[in-house]
């Protein structure tokens, strides 16, 4: 049996200096997964496209698979920052209005490197990174549950928990269908109309 690779960091990068030579490795890493996939990825090439010796990359990462999970790590990082801060600012609005903002918001977190997004979601599970994504759907529901909850005289009666797993799952699969499979072809006003037919279904559905 192939034994699996580790994916943790060796240490943490504490000092300026250290933390540079960590985004370093970690930018050269997305842009050579973008650029030429996992398979074609190398220590040596992240090394090089970082300008750091091989010697210094394993100081910080045992593998290519390390340095991967750390990449989705930051990207997933970036995804809820802006998820955290959307849900903040939804919290007063009503139900119409915050599905809106939810939508757009989820749209334009995909559209945030579409192709690492895609390269990242194959890799997932081989970096052993999906009990974090797992956290980060428990950690989302759970914040959309909690609106809901708050709106419960705009809505008809319905299960909350319920309510929350189809708004979520259809949100997040409106938004990463369209950005992974139609990036490219991906115009503001396409964005627009899939803002706005998506609102009306998800408040449809609530109402």
């Amino acid at each position: 049996m192939a034994r699996t690779p580790p994916t943790k960091p060796r240490k943490n990068a504490l000092q300026a200096r250290s933390r540079a030579t960590v985004d370093a490795l970690v930018e050269a890493t997305a842009r050579i997964l973008v650029r030429d996939g996992f398979e074609k990825t190398s220590t040596n090439r992240i090394a090089e496209i970082a300008g750091v010796s091989v010697g210094s990359l394993y100081q910080y990462f045992p593998s290519k698979e390390a340095l991967v999970a750390a990449v989705i790590d930051r990207h997933n990082d970036e995804i809820m920052g802006l998820v955290r801060t959307t849900l903040v600012e939804v919290a007063d609005l009503p139900v119409d209005k915050a599905v809106r903002k939810l939508v757009t918001v989820a749209i334009e977190a995909h559209r945030i490197n579409p192709k690492l997004h895609r390269v990242l979601a194959e890799q997932i599970p081989r970096t052993g990174q999906l009990a974090d994504v797992e956290a980060f759907n428990r950690e989302i529901h759970t914040l959309v549950r909690a609106y809901l909850e708050s709106r419960r005289k705009e809505m008809r009666k319905v299960d909350v928990d319920v309510a929350t797993f189809i708004c979520v799952s259809t949100i997040e699969a409106v938004a990463h269908n369209t950005v992974l499979d139609h990036a490219e072809v991906l115009s503001e006003k396409m964005v627009r109309t899939l803002v706005d037919e998506t609102t009306k279904m998800v408040v449809g559905y609530l109402r």
